[in-house]
């Protein structure tokens, strides 16, 4: 989505509520985070209208987003997901809501939680998140990253400056308002920083020769 959604979402029964309510807000709840995985991978292809219509049908097919009963789910549950009609019949989108939690156990045993662990990265630039979820999840180009990313505030971009809804969220400080430069930024920055100091020692003992 792009700055236009704020113009257009309000008084939209379903994109009004998101976007003044949830869009862009940080959150620290794993289920939070897992439906808004779920639901951005779900949105490839489609609108986001058409998620947020099936939103409450994605919860009831997903155990209400519970990471641990996902886990679990077993190829009944898949025959199932995609016999229902409420929701995306896509197997490699099933699929990935299904592994993803399974990686995310992993992720919660090593770190704590689902937050923790994008904490523990924040921050990074877009493309060194993009690369770093493909690495850790199925189903996650570009774009679901950075629209994962950016709802949840780590990324910024949400809102228009001039949006309302922007002040409220700067009153949250979302992970993005505290981002420095990314750790490839800076390490890129130590390395000519030094380059320049070498340059300028073997400047020193060319000249004292």
């Amino acid at each position: 989505m792009t700055q236009a959604y704020c113009a257009a979402a309000p008084g939209h029964p379903l994109h009004g509520p998101y976007h003044g309510n949830e869009y862009g807000f940080p959150s620290r709840d794993d289920r939070v985070l897992f439906e808004r995985l779920i639901l951005e991978i779900n949105q490839a292809g489609l609108s986001w209208l058409t998620i947020l219509r099936k939103r409450e049908a994605f919860a009831n097919a997903f155990a209400g987003f519970d990471i641990d009963r996902v886990a679990a789910f077993d190829e009944r549950d898949r025959e199932r997901l995609l016999a229902d009609p409420g929701i995306i019949r896509n197997r490699l989108k099933v699929d990935a809501a299904i592994d993803n939690a399974r990686r995310l156990q992993a992720l919660r045993q090593s770190h704590g939680s689902f937050a923790q662990w994008l904490d523990a990265h924040h921050p990074l630039g877009k493309d060194e998140w993009v690369k770093l979820f493909r690495q850790t999840f199925r189903f996650t180009g570009g774009e679901i990253v950075n629209e994962f990313l950016m709802s949840l505030g780590y990324l910024p971009g949400a809102h228009a400056e001039t949006c309302p809804v922007y002040k409220q969220i700067l009153k949250l400080d979302p992970p993005w308002r505290s981002a420095g430069p990314s750790r490839a930024t800076a390490a890129k920055k130590v390395v000519t920083l030094k380059r320049k100091i070498k340059k300028i020692r073997q400047d020193r003992e060319d000249l004292a020769k």
